[in-house]
């Protein structure tokens, strides 16, 4: 199991970043995907047509996003936190996902730079 971190820039506010990866007219918008997703802990979400999938776990508003992601039969709790801090005009979000297996770390590390937050940056700067 590996552990994936990193910082992205979006040009938006951290309420209008929280509000696209939280709201799932939002989310549809920039994913193009249909999207299951409220804000109560312990709810669970599909994202991606179900390509992502998991549970709720906390949401501090305009400023974290913490699930659980499914994997098969994973072992241990593979968890992604989003904290997002307002930086000049936009937002620096701080991703951290935890106990990704082993052969889907290069998938997911590619798809969080392009089809997440690469994706997410681009919806912003059309």
């Amino acid at each position: 199991m590996k552990d994936y971190k990193k910082y992205y820039t979006i040009p938006a506010s951290p309420e209008d970043v929280y509000n696209a990866l939280t709201n799932p007219v939002t989310l549809q918008l920039w994913t193009g995907e249909p999207a299951e997703m409220t804000t109560v802990p312990g709810s669970e979400f599909s994202l991606w047509d179900g390509s992502i999938s998991g549970k709720n776990i906390a949401f501090e508003e305009g400023k974290k996003i913490v699930q659980q992601w499914y994997f098969g039969d994973q072992e241990e709790e593979s968890v992604v936190t989003i904290i997002l801090h307002e930086k000049g005009n936009g937002t620096s979000v701080e991703l951290s996902h935890t106990n990704i297996p082993d052969e889907e770390y290069d998938d997911f590390a590619d798809g969080w730079n392009t089809y997440y937050f690469g994706a997410l940056r681009e919806f912003y700067t059309e």
